[in-house]
């Protein structure tokens, strides 16, 4: 018997995850999305798995594929200097009672069709090529248009749509809005380097004097993916071979690795993705009536972080707990927040205040060693 009808805008990590949650409490769950199909629906190359995200898939029985399906890591990173040196490794936390790797690398496309298949499985419904036109708020319900002209009414709404979130507009009376840290990132699919057992990191200086960050994240045996966060006007949209101009001229004068990266790999047909670097906070709490929001749509943290999917699928276990301990939908809901709020609050400061720090470095504030703190600090309980 179904403990009420759940509708989730947005079928990403973070939406896919929730459905599959609510779903094992009970709810019937409905996902719909803007994109017209699942591979449409996947943006970006790859992804970082630290060990809380996958101690948060393996609540929903999606960890042990995504290990198998990807790159487990024995640790988390080698830091070489800028002339190919390796200067030291550094381990991954450790989860006690668990045997996850320090990473796990998996291409998103792989990703997402494990997570669409244990959805379906589960009895979750996924609608393409529609999204949200409409929302009116009951006591005991909401009402919800969507494109194809139809109207659904569920026990209750789930924003997972994103930094760019239309569902925020109904949460807050005054949404906050997306903060661009100053970079963006650059990203491109590679063969994997023997170099690459574990993410690569190197930084150094471009011509213009920027700090360079360059990062490579094994993704299966024979593939994985480069990054580069570089100072950039974000309303400059530049073409495919300018990116690849672009990205030559980052990793210029680099030795190791990334110099390989750049002599070999970059001019190949690859595509390069250029995407913004972009944090938002919502304040407390995260829902208004029967209408909540979970990851980027109210805690988009930067990449740097390697934490936005694993805050996500984190939002989604904990939403169903709070729902499934049969209190009431605003005390079920208020609950959400306060058990997700100060962890995810750790993550979105720790990552623009990091990007802040290369821009005005200050002796206050260690970014490699506040890193290490923050991702000990998710070993905790969600």
């Amino acid at each position: 018997m179904s403990n009420g009808n759940v509708l989730i805008l947005g079928a990403g990590i973070g939406g896919l995850a929730t459905a599959i949650a609510l779903s094992g409490a009970g709810y019937g769950t409905t996902v719909i999305e803007i994109q017209p199909s699942m591979h449409s629906s996947v943006y970006g190359v790859g992804i970082i798995q630290a060990p809380n995200q996958l101690r948060a898939l393996d609540a929903i029985g999606c960890a042990r594929q995504c290990v198998e399906q990807g790159y487990p890591a024995k640790f988390m990173n080698r830091v070489y200097d800028r002339d190919g040196n390796l200067v030291r490794t550094v381990p991954g936390p450790k989860i006690p009672g668990h045997d996850f790797p320090a990473m796990n690398g998996i291409t998103r496309p792989r990703l997402h069709a494990i997570l669409t298949e244990k959805a379906r499985s589960a009895g979750v419904v996924i609608e393409y090529d529609k999204t949200i036109t409409d929302i009116k708020q009951f006591d005991d319900r909401v009402e919800v248009g969507l494109t194809d002209g139809s109207t659904r009414t569920v026990d209750l709404l789930v924003g997972a749509d994103g930094v760019r979130s239309v569902v925020r507009n109904h949460v807050y009376d005054v949404p906050p809005e997306p903060r661009y840290t100053g970079k963006s990132v650059l990203r491109i699919n590679i063969p994997r380097l023997p170099e690459m057992d574990a993410i690569v990191r190197q930084e150094g200086r471009n011509a213009n004097g920027d700090r360079v960050g360059v990062g490579m994240v094994p993704l299966a045996e024979d593939l994985g993916y480069l990054f580069v966060n570089i100072v950039h006007d974000r309303s400059v949209r530049p073409s495919t071979d300018e990116l690849r101009e672009m990205l030559k001229r980052e990793l210029a004068g680099f030795g190791g690795p990334s110099g390989v990266v750049r002599d070999r790999y970059v001019d190949t047909g690859e595509e390069i993705v250029l995407r913004p670097e972009e944090w938002v906070l919502g304040p407390a709490p995260w829902h208004k009536g029967r209408v909540v929001l979970i990851g980027d749509a109210v805690h988009a943290v930067t990449p740097n972080t390697a934490q936005g999917a694993a805050q996500a699928v984190e939002d989604g276990i904990v939403l169903a707990e709070c729902l499934s301990g049969g209190r009431p939908v605003e005390q079920a809901l208020t609950a959400y927040t306060g058990r997700r709020y100060e962890r995810c609050k750790l993550v979105v400061d720790y990552g623009y205040k990091a990007r802040r720090w290369e821009f005005h470095p200050t002796p206050d504030f260690d970014p490699q060693e506040m890193g290490i703190r923050m991702r000990q600090s998710l070993v905790e309980p969600i």
